[in-house]
């Protein structure tokens, strides 16, 4: 059977609760994950802390990506084309630790998410399509 590659990377998009990191979102949020990196400096976080809004203004990123910053909203940054790696020096310039940032992600407590981890993650068993609603 032939696919087009559209077709192929349209699947990743199906996967329930997962963001697949392609060559099109990495495009999306190349000045989203640029920010991100500022912060591995001293002087940077200083003027971050100091006054969010205005160290934005320094960036090319969307409105809605910079909203998203400011909201801590951290499944809209993957939206918008943010790595994990990337916005992990978000949560850790707040002094979140990583399990503390991802549970905020899931709907979940910080104990209820390291329980569910700890037990082997999430279950293979459920929604595995969202088209498809199985």
């Amino acid at each position: 059977m032939h696919r087009s590659v559209s077709n192929y990377m349209s699947e990743f998009e199906d996967i329930p609760g997962t963001r697949v990191y392609t060559t099109k979102r990495a495009r999306q949020g190349y000045w989203l994950n640029q920010f991100c990196m500022s912060l591995m400096k001293a002087d940077n976080r200083e003027r971050w802390r100091a006054d969010e809004k205005v160290y934005l203004e320094d960036w090319k990123m969307t409105d809605e990506q910079k909203q998203a910053v400011l909201d801590r909203d951290y499944n809209r940054m993957l939206d918008l084309g943010g790595n994990i790696y990337y916005l992990a020096k978000i949560f850790s310039t707040d002094g979140l630790s990583f399990v503390q940032a991802v549970s905020t992600m899931t709907g979940m407590s910080v104990d209820d998410y390291k329980a569910m981890m700890m037990a082997g993650g999430r279950s293979p068993d459920g929604v595995r399509s969202i088209k498809e609603g199985k």
